[in-house]
């Protein structure tokens, strides 16, 4: 097999991470995080432009017809960039119609969803670590349905969700129609905001493959956590690498002390593996999908702790300045948790995996 990038792919992740430069989208982000802005509308109106949002939509309803390896290697520049974007929501709920929809409901939610027009998110989990269609127990009654989700990724500007129901089956509600209001709280990860989302007899529309497709899109959210995860563990690297080239101590820069040399290699050899780890969760996602929830489930166990790891140790590498708040270092450590819990903890993704090779 040849898990090279192809030179579209290249130029796909090039211009994303030239729309995502750091020092464009930073005062952007920074405006989110000081509370100035709920989220970065600007940066996403620009993603929107360049087609991010239709990549997996099938172009008859109004996409690029493209796989997870592309939408992966978008994540990946996100991770790297911290953006205060609500890609994750909306594109798990975009890939939830796509693989469970039929055919007149992909034609009337997909074109939205593609074209920017809509913001769609998913309402998965009712608890602590319940992120298997196993787990959730909403049921609807009729063509409607009541009780709380939460975790629900930028909730409050939701327009269109994706809700998790007893059986893995999956349904669509518009929050236009009612009986949706969200709770907001102050998240860890500001780039990312969460709430819970209660129903009150809320108009549900059953997508007709639902629970095949909630397996897909769960796996689908790993391998895009597992992305980001790798990119930002890189970006805090590479911020760690620069500060100790020109930190001072003792007339000697931090990077000509033997200690600091071997931090930053371990941290390196921690992270580059995983790169691979997130390029085969795609792949099997869009080839082999009979290895996809085994690659899928490694890769964000993986990735996760490292980045989690990493982002830690180069915070310390920072000294005092990567404790303060305008310092952004902080920024990496919160995603790298957010990273770590959405989605499943690695310890039970790790217990996934090895149920399914029967270790």
């Amino acid at each position: 097999m040849n898990f090279r990038l192809n030179e579209d792919q290249q130029q796909l992740q090039g211009t994303i991470a030239r729309i995502l430069a750091t020092d464009r989208i930073q005062p952007r982000t920074r405006a989110v995080i000081d509370g100035k802005k709920a989220w970065d509308e600007e940066t996403w109106q620009e993603l929107i432009e360049f087609g991010l949002t239709g990549i997996v939509v099938p172009e008859e309803n109004g996409g690029m017809g493209m796989s997870l390896i592309e939408l992966a290697l978008c994540a990946e520049e996100l991770g790297r960039s911290a953006a205060a974007v609500p890609f994750l929501g909306h594109v798990l709920a975009t890939i939830a119609i796509v693989e469970g929809g039929s055919a007149a409901q992909k034609a009337k939610y997909l074109p939205g969803l593609a074209s920017g027009e809509m913001i769609g998110s998913v309402a998965l989990t009712e608890g602590n670590d319940t992120w298997a269609p196993e787990d959730w127990q909403m049921k609807p009654d009729g063509d409607a349905i009541s009780g709380r989700k939460r975790n629900v990724p930028h909730g409050e500007i939701a327009q269109l969700l994706v809700v998790g129901l007893e059986g893995g089956a999956l349904g669509v509600i518009e929050v236009a129609n009612g009986g949706v209001s969200c709770e907001s709280f102050e998240p860890l990860d500001l780039t990312r905001p969460i709430c819970s989302i209660d129903f009150d007899k809320a108009k549900v529309d059953l997508l007709e493959n639902g629970p095949a497709a909630a397996v897909r899109m769960w796996d689908a959210a790993l391998a895009l956590l597992s992305a980001d995860a790798y990119g930002g563990s890189w970006k805090i690297t590479e911020m760690a690498r620069d500060y100790v080239q020109v930190r001072e101590a003792f007339g000697a820069r931090l990077s000509e002390f033997q200690a600091i040399k071997h931090q930053m290699a371990n941290v390196v050899v921690e992270v580059e593996p995983t790169r691979g780890l997130y390029w085969f969760a795609a792949y099997t996602f869009a080839n082999m999908p009979e290895k996809a929830t085994h690659a899928a489930s490694l890769a964000k166990a993986q990735t996760a702790e490292v980045y989690d790891k990493v982002a830690r140790m180069c915070t310390e590498l920072h000294g005092g300045i990567g404790f303060t708040w305008e310092f952004d270092a902080h920024i990496y450590l919160k995603r790298a948790i957010f990273d770590l819990a959405w989605g499943g903890r690695p310890q039970r993704l790790f217990i996934r995996a090895a149920a399914l090779t029967d270790w």
